[in-house]
């Protein structure tokens, strides 16, 4: 019931690490999910790689009618037409700077870790943020979360979208909080992995 009313808010991101099947498998098990959009996360990889295993993942998004994000590579969304970027607050800036013809029109959006990087990621074009990590997780074990009022001072510095990122799963309420929090949403990575 959750994920059929909530959807819209959650953007799936990917881990090859935390994967329980094939990757593309488990991939399409998210998709069928119909969240916003899915964030092709996967860091590790090289570019070229990066790229082959994007072209599968388009092609699910578009099966499936869901926005695709490019994490860290303008490149590669500009060869496939992807329209979204991800990129952290440092290559944002770096992206800015040399910023070439194809690239332009481009969707941005930033990882940030205070409400002064969301005003400086604003100011640089992004169209929406994530913030986190929000509540405890096993992807950043040992490092404290930075909690509900961080959120809310990071949502209320700007005026767009901020997704919630960090230990908030499909169905265990957290969504509700964030968004009771001020965010439009969450990203989720281990249970869109594991579902």
């Amino acid at each position: 019931m959750c994920e059929i009313m909530t959807n819209n808010q959650m953007i799936a991101v990917t881990s090859r690490k935390l994967c329980t099947r094939p990757f593309l498998e488990q991939t399409e098990r998210a998709a069928k999910r119909h969240p916003k959009a899915i964030m092709l996360r996967e860091k590790d990889l090289p570019e070229e790689t990066y790229e082959g295993l994007a072209e599968e993942v388009f092609t699910l998004c578009r099966k499936y009618g869901i926005e695709l994000i490019i994490h860290n590579f303008p490149a590669v969304a500009e060869r496939l037409g992807v329209k979204t970027l991800h990129l952290p607050l440092a290559e944002l800036r770096k992206f800015q700077e040399e910023k070439r013809v194809g690239e332009q029109g481009m969707k941005l959006g930033c990882s940030v870790h205070s409400p002064s990087e969301a005003r400086e990621a604003q100011q640089l074009g992004a169209a929406y943020l994530t913030a986190g990590h929000i509540y405890a997780t096993s992807c950043k074990p040992g490092i404290p979360p930075r909690g509900l009022d961080f959120l809310r001072e990071v949502c209320q510095s700007v005026i767009i979208p901020v997704y919630a990122i960090g230990g908030i799963g499909l169905e265990d309420g957290r969504l509700e909080e964030v968004m009771a929090a001020g965010a439009k949403g969450a990203c989720i990575m281990s249970d869109f992995m594991r579902v």
